[in-house]
């Protein structure tokens, strides 16, 4: 048995203890197995734990956690099951960018987490024939970009985007609000058997976790958080995909909406989203390209264009920095930019945004900048 794993996975299976206070403890114990062997004194240092959450480290729930931890690695290396702690080279990148990742992934399946391009459709349970037919044709638009589609293997739009991509012979992640032993809706469970071929399931909830309603509005985080980019394809005044939409755009993530009937209400949502201007609209598979940057010269074909020399004297010294790291790096993300250069990730947004308007850089799915 991985030791650092099982270690990680307990960490996660503590009371109390959610994503951002598993960063914490790793941050200062280095990792969870120090967490764990921690004497309470050493652990009281650490800022946001308090003689409770001490208390629940060092007492019976350790045990538990410990006994389960064992437990579900036993399962997971019976079923195939990937483990995935934040930590890992193959955790998605693109989930390592918003502040509320989870600590753990139980991922099932054959794609890359971190393929190239990734888009989610999401829309109304009570989804339309136009619903249905907007959802395979947006999928069949943007097919030869080969993109991971992704959705939440509910009723309506979400099981339409899967079974969209399965025939058109794309990867497609279902990411639950459940357990990954437990298929909801039942249903589905042919076409999720189907995507551990031809995709995958992904979920942050342990084995035996049952559809519970606060489980859903997780599970749209995790779906906005892994996608460049969000389609509201079909969507009622109020309901997931809407939750999903606002999640995606406080993550700085575009988002688009397939406009409807005026008196529609399984259009009202995706109208409302562009009339508020907080989607842009969905009519042809260019409006979505076109907004994520899909270039055929940078991604279809994987080389990149030559990169021009460029003068200090052309820029501030704060955007030279960008600049020279970009001309070492080829492409990067914002966060990683912040880092080399060291400034302040407001500031470097700010410089970038001039930079693109300039014609200097290029913004790429998931955040990253290259030089034009």
């Amino acid at each position: 048995m991985n030791q650092d794993l099982f270690h990680e996975v307990a960490l996660t299976l503590f009371p109390g203890i959610g994503p951002q206070l598993t960063r914490q403890l790793m941050s200062y114990g280095g990792s969870a197995k120090n967490v764990l062997m921690a004497p309470p004194g050493r652990l009281r240092k650490i800022p946001g734990v308090g003689p409770a959450m001490v208390a629940t480290l060092t007492g019976g729930e350790r045990t538990l956690a410990l006994n389960r931890a064992e437990t579900i690695l036993r399962q997971s290396e019976k079923d195939g099951v990937q483990l995935l702690f934040y930590t890992h080279k193959a955790f998605p990148a693109r989930l390592k960018q918003i502040p509320d990742a989870p600590a753990l992934l139980y991922y099932q399946g054959t794609s890359n987490l971190n393929h190239p391009k990734t888009v989610a459709l999401v829309g109304t349970r009570q989804a339309t024939d136009y619903g249905r037919e907007q959802t395979e044709r947006i999928v069949k638009g943007v097919a030869s970009h080969n993109p991971l589609i992704i959705s939440g293997l509910a009723y309506g739009i979400d099981i339409a985007a899967h079974r969209a991509a399965l025939q058109e012979g794309l990867e497609t992640i279902g990411v639950m609000a459940t357990g990954l032993d437990v298929i909801y809706p039942p249903t589905h469970r042919k076409t999720a058997e189907k995507m551990l071929t031809q995709g995958g399931l992904l979920t942050e909830f342990p084995f035996g976790t049952k559809p519970d309603k606060y489980n859903f509005p997780a599970r749209n985080r995790i779906i906005a958080g892994l996608a460049d980019g969000t389609v509201v394809v079909e969507a009622a005044k109020k309901g997931g995909a809407l939750i999903t939409a606002e999640i995606a755009l406080g993550y700085n993530k575009d988002v688009l909406a397939v406009p409807g009937n005026i008196g529609q209400p399984t259009s009202e949502g995706c109208n409302a989203l562009i009339k508020d201007h907080k989607a842009a609209l969905y009519s042809e598979p260019k409006d979505l390209e076109e907004l994520l940057n899909w270039d055929a010269a940078l991604h279809q074909t994987g080389k990149f264009k030559p990169t021009p020399t460029y003068q200090a004297a052309d820029f501030s010294e704060e955007e030279f920095r960008l600049v020279e790291v970009l001309m070492a790096a080829k492409e990067e993300l914002m966060d990683n930019l912040s880092w080399k250069t060291q400034l302040p990730v407001n500031q470097v947004a700010s410089l970038l945004l001039g930079l693109e308007f300039r014609g200097v850089v290029k913004s790429l799915p998931g955040k990253k900048y290259v030089l034009v």
